[in-house]
């Protein structure tokens, strides 16, 4: 088991999990149950390991080609054209109605 990702926020390492599992990588959050704990103690954040050492170097470039694509439009706002929910760039499908967005089309 080897630890590819730590953050005091469980959302944020529940998200590389779900990433993750998605292709086939078995995963363990350690101290998910102290991620309520006030304390920024490092140590305690919740951590995402994956259950076998040789999925880490695959597991370590999804997470990277992840942020990268997630970076790409991050900056710009865009309109849902089924409800008009105004929506970062870098989403697929509108957190409102979870229609599709057509990111060529900016606010």
């Amino acid at each position: 088991m080897k630890e590819v990702f730590r953050h005091a926020e469980l959302h944020r390492v529940t998200r590389y999990r779900d990433l993750l599992e998605a292709e086939g990588i078995q995963t363990l959050i350690r101290n998910e149950a102290l991620s309520v704990n006030e304390a920024p103690i490092y140590e305690f954040y919740p951590n995402l390991c994956v259950m076998n050492d040789e999925d880490y170097p695959r597991a370590t470039q999804l997470m990277k080609k992840h942020d990268e694509r997630m970076a790409v439009g991050s900056e710009i706002e865009v309109s849902c054209p089924s409800c008009g929910e105004v929506n970062p760039g870098n989403f697929d499908e509108c957190f409102n109605c979870q229609k599709p967005i057509n990111v060529s089309q900016p606010c």
